[in-house]
This record gives C-alpha cells, structure tokens and sequence, in this order.
C-alpha cells in the first residue's frame, strides 16, 4: 500500500483543516516545497498535493507552487483543487504532474471526466469527498444529492480505475479512518481506493491495508508527529 503525504495549500501556505472547514485551519509552513523536499527525504514514492483556495473558487495562484513542488522533489505528484476544464488537466500534466484529481468538475460534468480518462489513461483520478455518505463538492462547502458509492460506480462505468475516498467527518480528526466506510467502497467497485480522513498511527495504515486499500492519505499525523513518516513507509512497504 502506498502512502500519500498530504500538502494542502491554502493562500500560499501549508495547512491543514479539520473537517474540511475552511475556518479551522491550522498552519504547519510558509513554504510548501520545502515541506513537500522533507516528505520525500523520509521516503515518500508520492504527494498529495491539494489547491485548496482552487477547489473553493475554481481559480488560484498556487498552481505554480505545486509545479515547482514537482520539479523539484522529483516524486510524483497527485494534484487536486480546481481542477474544472481540460485545459486546467492538460496544463497539469505539462507541467510535471504525474496524476490529476478531478473532484466537483467530475460531479457536474461527467463528460469530462470521460474524455480527459481517454486522452490521459491511468493519469485521473477522482476525489470522492463524503460527509454523512454524501458527495460533496466545491472546497466541502456543498454537497450534492449522489451517495458516495453509487457516485464511484457511476465514474467507474466512465473508465475510471482510481478513486480518492475522504471521509469529511474523520478528517483531520486524528480519531482513526472511517474503516467501515472505506470498506464498503472498496467491496463495491473493482477500482483502486485511496482512503484519506483521520489516520492517527501506523496501526491505522496496516488496519487500512488489511481491508484492501491501495494507499491512504496522511496529513495531520505527519505533521503533528503522531508517527514517523519514514518509519510507516518501512512497514508497510
């Protein structure tokens, strides 16, 4: 299973959000790509990285940062936060990331997401963002009327062979994922399932693993020194 370090970027610094709630965030850098160089020192073979000023106003100024966050760790990069045309996708991709995250954009425009899962095989993912099992959209700030499973099959039918699977209500929480949640989307679809939201320890890596995971994200525990990120990548390598 593979780690993810989780960079979110919000006016150009490094946090991290309890809930999704923009109002909550807690400050961990002013300078992502020194963070995201730290991460990948420890081992990291990809980074989350979240745009999140993006994903709440579908336009914002740290795209560079994430593409210098690219150049210069030299690991891949997942990209996700206002990602909404196919020009935003192949603008991405040219610009040295390996993997793009379509999240809203895949909600109300399924059209896209099948033709950018064309142009660009095995480089898009979608993000599945669940409150109370419920997709929700534009930066968590609303949801739509989707189940988070029933939306998965439905971009699964469009060729999609990756999800990111966040629940909101353990994000940020440090109290453990949703196991039972994630569990249910993995027995539901045939895709990979990155699993993001509340891990807390490297015992929740492993409990992640055992349910048949293919990565999970990992934020606040990194960042708060909950576990070793070096470490974690050992064991479950």
């Amino acid at each position: 299973m593979i780690i993810y370090p989780a960079i979110d970027i919000l006016k150009g610094r490094c946090v991290r959000l309890l809930q999704g709630r923009f109002d909550s965030g807690t400050v961990y850098g002013d300078n992502p790509v020194e963070m995201a160089c730290k991460w990948a020192s420890m081992g990291a073979k990809w980074l989350h990285v979240v745009d999140l000023d993006g994903a709440k106003d579908g336009v914002s100024d740290n795209r560079k940062i994430i593409y210098e966050i690219a150049e210069k760790t030299r690991v891949p990069v997942q990209m996700g936060g206002g990602i909404r045309t196919m020009e935003d996708i192949s603008n991405a991709l040219v610009s040295g990331i390996e993997r793009v995250i379509l999240g809203t954009s895949a909600v109300k425009n399924p059209t896209l997401v099948k033709d950018a899962i064309r142009k660009y095989p095995g480089r898009i993912a979608i993000g599945i963002d669940a409150t109370n099992g419920r997709v929700a959209i534009e930066g968590w700030e609303k949801v739509s009327d989707f189940t988070a499973v029933e939306f998965a099959k439905r971009m699964e039918q469009l060729g999609c062979r990756i999800i990111i699977y966040t629940d909101i209500a353990t994000d940020g929480t440090l109290k453990g994922p949703n196991l039972k949640a994630m569990e249910e989307m993995i027995k539901s679809v045939s895709m990979d399932v990155i699993a993001s939201g509340g891990v807390s320890s490297i015992e929740d890596l492993l409990s992640l693993r055992n349910i048949g995971a293919a990565g999970a994200i990992t934020g606040k525990a990194i960042y708060t020194g909950a576990f070793d990120l070096k470490e974690a990548i050992s064991k479950l390598s």
